[in-house]
């Protein structure tokens, strides 16, 4: 991995455009964003079931699809997920960022505490980054990054109890349900998970878009394009 530093640019003065995000983790964030809206669609239903439907039951499957849909896109998630993850290792520029803050460099704190300064007091020159600020990136870890992983390992765990002994999700997850005592625990931290990854999501749409509009450098545009543009 390399780039885990953060880059701050100069306050002052014109930039020109730079490349942040290469096609792998472009792709990989609209693949991932569809996924968390299927995913919470589709787990609300499942938690509370639609009235039941007139007709000949042999001939319905509405909820049969709608677990099928959850499954699925759970599969999908946790793929695209590990492909991130090593797409993290193994890819250039700032791809590495979104894993693993860089907590250990003087870059780091002296960013973090600066956002956090910029968030409270605010600021007519917000600071300028190349890739993500160090306040953005640790936000990321902690409430998508943990979320997701527990997100992935519960719902293969729930899969493995479904799938029973002798199959492969319950050899490599049955262990889920024994960590946490019982499978109403386990369904519990699933579905909170969710929940943080929902609450992830709401204020990062907010955050990004409020960037892109009142900050000095493109945001939504630039996981678009990949090219980051910077306003004096």
């Amino acid at each position: 991995m390399r780039r885990r530093g953060y880059a701050r640019l100069p306050d002052e003065g014109e930039l020109p455009s730079a490349y942040i995000h290469d096609v792998p983790s472009r792709i990989w964030h609209w693949v991932n964003a569809l996924c968390i809206v299927v995913l919470a669609v589709t787990g609300y239903l499942i938690g509370t079931p639609l009235p039941s439907a007139a007709g000949d039951t042999s001939s319905l499957y509405v909820m049969g699809w709608i677990r099928f849909a959850h499954l699925a896109t759970g599969q999908v998630f946790a793929v695209a997920f590990l492909a991130r993850a090593t797409w993290a290792w193994a890819g250039g520029g700032y791809a590495g960022q979104l894993f693993l803050p860089a907590i250990w460099r003087r870059s780091w704190s002296d960013g973090f505490v600066e956002q956090c300064r910029l968030a409270v007091f605010g600021s007519p020159r917000p600071p300028r980054y190349l890739g993500l600020n160090p306040a953005a990136g640790s936000a990321i870890f902690v409430l998508f990054v943990v979320p997701a992983v527990i997100v992935i390992l519960t719902g293969f765990g729930m899969l493995a109890e479904v799938k029973g002994h002798g199959s492969w999700t319950h050899l490599a997850f049955g262990w889920m349900t024994t960590l946490f005592g019982n499978t109403l625990d386990l369904h519990l931290v699933h579905r909170l998970c969710l929940w943080a990854l929902l609450c992830f999501v709401a204020m990062h749409v907010v955050m990004m878009v409020d960037e892109d509009v009142t900050g000095r450098q493109s945001v939504v545009s630039t996981m678009l394009s990949g090219w980051r543009s910077f306003r004096p």
